[in-house]
């Protein structure tokens, strides 16, 4: 044992900088790799022999490949971006209207439509209370 202890305070402020700013670049390299790579699959308009010459490119010459794509396909890629981001709002939409209009009947329109009926007095309580028991149980 050479008897050498490391404190907090022997590690100096400069070297803790460097050493987040290295671990920053390296996930910005992934997040920008990653989205390189979902945009050669997501992009419709080359074939799958364009898509897999691309990514093969870009898996083996990474750093280049992708600074390359970006270059020459950097601008559909915010178009393909915002293209997707706006499919996926006019989904959730959709599923949104779709539950809230309650197609197939649900539980809650039912009841309404019940009480309705014993409103206009077209169902004794006794009725109402029956189909209310049959709807909840």
């Amino acid at each position: 044992m050479d008897g050498t202890v490391y404190l907090a305070y022997d590690y100096p402020v400069l070297g803790a900088f460097w050493t987040v700013m290295w671990i920053f670049l390296w996930v910005l390299w992934l997040v920008i790799l990653f989205r390189v790579i979902l945009d050669i699959f997501r992009s419709h308009d080359m074939n799958g022999w364009i898509k897999a010459l691309w990514l093969l490119f870009v898996l083996i010459i990474p750093f280049l490949g992708v600074l390359i794509y970006v270059i020459v396909r950097g601008d559909s890629m915010g178009r393909r971006e915002i293209q997707h981001a706006q499919e996926q709002q006019e989904a959730f939409a959709a599923y949104v209207r779709q539950a809230a209009k309650g197609e197939g009947g649900g539980t809650t329109d039912e009841l309404a439509r019940l009480s309705e009926l014993k409103a206009k007095g077209d169902l004794s309580d006794e009725e109402f209370q029956k189909a209310k028991q049959k709807l909840l149980g």
